[in-house]
């Protein structure tokens, strides 16, 4: 381990995690595709949410190389919060092994990935990765973010990315919008933009899509989990955009909300569009 490493809230240390946490969310991809679907175990959780062997193998992997390159930095996973310590008010590692397991055990391709660096409360660096689609979206706020292309597991190219203006007065919104976990509010403030075209998308693709500037906004007016929210949060950031909650409020993590629950957010493109 670098020194460099030692210190990750510092721009230059983060900076310097971004080609092996790439290769670790690269890794853990790898360990959810090698997990057969049609036969594998799915159970529930007490929220009812369902975990597989595959989001144990994901976590797994990023457990071990997260204590490998950088061991003295704390992580927050959805699958070991027993041994949560909050509040972190420092830096702190926020992964969710395989986000949108639904889509995962539907047979679908839009599951990801999520690891972020979290300093202070403010997601600084993300990776959203899309095994099943061959993709990593990645970002250092301050620094850019990138779209990742892979050929199996080996990186084919590497494109910065970056959000779009708000559409044009008479012009539609596309809105990136749950399969899987719609409700009335998100419902309400999608008609507060007329003729809006919504695309449906699973788990954080829908803040990476946002991020690559082939969606405008993405609102989720409703509970999700700190996990879920993080490493799209730091891509969209570092693309241009701005993640709030619906009064425009900035969103906190690791500091010890119950069940480290964010109650809603907003994902907004352009940051002057944002409430």
């Amino acid at each position: 381990m670098t020194d460099a490493c030692s210190q990750p809230t510092g721009m230059e240390a983060a900076a310097a995690l971004i080609e092996p946490l790439t290769e670790l969310v690269i890794r853990a991809g790898e360990a959810i595709l090698a997990v057969n679907r049609a036969a594998m175990k799915v159970q529930g959780k007490q929220d009812g949410s369902p975990v597989t062997e595959a989001d144990l193998a994901a976590d797994k992997v990023i457990g071990e190389g997260l204590a490998r390159i950088v061991p003295g930095i704390p992580s927050l996973s959805e699958e070991r919060t027993h041994l949560a310590n909050p509040p972190y008010v420092g830096s702190f590692f926020l992964i969710d092994p395989l986000d949108g397991t639904k889509e995962f055990v539907a047979g679908r391709n839009e599951f990801t990935v999520n690891l972020a660096l979290v300093s202070e409360g403010r997601p600084l660096l993300g990776f959203v990765g899309a095994p099943a689609l061959g993709l990593v979206w990645r970002g250092l706020v301050g620094r850019g973010a990138e779209r990742v292309t892979l050929d199996g597991t080996t990186i084919k190219s590497i494109e910065a990315i970056r959000t779009r203006p708000c559409p044009a007065p008479g012009k539609p919104w596309t809105v990136a919008v749950s399969r899987s976990h719609g409700n009335a509010r998100t419902e309400d403030f999608i008609k507060g933009r007329p003729g809006a075209v919504r695309a449906e998308l699973g788990s954080a693709v829908k803040f990476a899509r946002v991020a690559e500037g082939s969606v405008d906004i993405y609102p989720r007016l409703g509970p999700t989990s700190e996990w879920d929210v993080a490493a799209g949060h730091a891509v969209v950031t570092a693309a241009g955009g701005k993640v709030t909650d619906s009064k425009g409020a900035e969103l906190r993590f690791g500091l010890g909300s119950e069940d480290f629950i964010v109650p809603e957010f907003i994902a907004w493109g352009d940051p002057a569009a944002a409430v």
